[in-house]
């Protein structure tokens, strides 16, 4: 079997699949859809960050495709509907790098409010101004925090113990971390003296934050982007900075992101007290490798033993292991009568189905079959033969 991996994935992803056998590429960069379709025509494991985007065209150019692993927590450059059409498991990482966020989202407030890069920046070009003017310590200070997840909610605790008061707000009824207290987004905004967004890439969080969000901020404030880039409208945010409605920033996501080494522009760019980094939230060695490990590990487990228990797209399922039998796995159209045809197919040929799994997510339909009975190519052909079948595999 082979495996693809593109943006510089971490090395435990690629030796996860090589002490498994598998024939393993690895391409640095990320790949325009072009390039994705000549690449994959006869691989069975892809693996992605978040500049590859999977395609209903890069689906269609690769029949051999069993599982996309992204290497990152989010999936909205997957197209999962057309994975879960084609029977392609999608297996991702929300936890790995939350520590990392986090931890770049509470550097970013205290250089803000320290005004530490406006210093560092003068200082580059000749310019000694020691100033207390404008500098602040975080004790004491408000911090709100839009969207209390996995980073939300480790943002909080990081920032209590530096003295910060906490206040949140999340579209789900969520347990507050330590003594951070839950509000309204309207009061979150008018009370935070600093504005931290943590909100996941649902397309309903598209321009969520804009010229009236601002308005609503302290003067004086400090706001922060480390979610998704078309959350945000730029060109306002720049604007209010520039009348000193805001007194910094910090983005590490952009409307529009280059590929690496590519030409980047925005209109938050050459702004003092504003920081600027290229979406490296997740980027640590720590988390990359954590991630490297885990997505590799479900996508191993989903190939040798038709494990879904973290699958993104198909339903959840998961049979332990037993190798004294053979074990089928059988995805389908979600309709009536599908698991009944699949078992009359076992029983017309005398083959008892020891244990089985089954479950339902959408359209589609999953099983998870041991049989006490070796298959061959006639009961493949049965099998792979039902109406409405979309992928048929025999694990062991």
């Amino acid at each position: 079997m082979k495996a693809l991996f593109l943006e510089g994935i971490h090395q435990d992803a690629v030796a996860t699949f090589s002490r498994a056998g598998f024939d393993v590429r690895s391409l640095p960069g990320s790949a325009d859809e072009a390039t994705l379709i000549k690449e994959v025509r006869d691989v069975n494991v892809l693996g992605i960050r978040s500049k590859t985007r999977i395609t209903k065209a890069v689906l269609e150019a690769a029949p051999e495709l069993l599982v996309v692993g992204a290497y990152c927590i989010g999936v909205e450059q997957i197209d999962c509907a057309g994975c879960t059409e084609q029977g392609v498991a999608v297996f991702n990482d929300p936890h790995s790098n939350t520590r990392s966020v986090a931890e770049l989202a509470l550097g970013e407030i205290i250089m803000l409010v320290r005004r530490v890069f406006h210093s560092s920046t003068a200082l580059h070009r000749g310019v000694w101004d020691k100033s207390a003017k404008g500098c602040h310590e975080v004790r004491g200070l408000t911090l709100g925090i839009v969207g209390y997840g996995k980073i939300g909610s480790q943002l909080s605790e990081m920032a209590e113990a530096l003295g910060m008061k906490v206040i949140f707000c999340d579209v789900s009824e969520v347990l507050a971390r330590g003594n951070a207290k839950s509000c309204s987004f309207s009061e979150l905004l008018q009370t935070a003296d600093v504005v931290t967004l943590h909100v996941d890439g649902k397309p309903q969080n598209r321009d969520f934050f804009g010229e009236e969000e601002f308005r609503l901020m302290k003067k004086g404030s400090v706001f922060l982007n480390l979610s998704r880039g078309f959350v945000v409208n730029h060109e306002a945010l720049a604007e209010n900075l520039k009348s000193g409605k805001l007194s910094g920033a910090a983005l590490d996501v952009f409307p529009v992101e280059p590929g690496s080494g590519e030409p980047f522009s925005d209109p938050l760019q050459n702004l003092p007290n504003v920081i600027l980094t290229p979406h490296i939230g997740g980027s640590t060695e720590e988390a990359q490798q954590s991630i490297g490990q885990f997505v590799s590990a479900q996508m191993c487990r989903y190939i040798q033993t038709g494990n879904t228990r973290l699958s993104v797209n198909l339903p959840l399922c998961q049979l332990e292991s037993a190798l004294q039998n053979h074990r089928l796995v059988h995805i389908h159209r979600n309709i009536p009568g599908m698991l009944l045809a699949i078992n009359r197919v076992f029983a017309e040929r005398g083959i008892n189905v020891e244990r089985q799994v089954y479950d339902t997510k959408g359209t589609v339909g999953y099983a998870i079959l041991d049989t006490n009975h070796e298959w061959d190519d006639r009961l493949v052909a049965a099998l792979e033969a039902i109406p409405s079948t979309i992928r048929f595999r025999v694990l062991y």
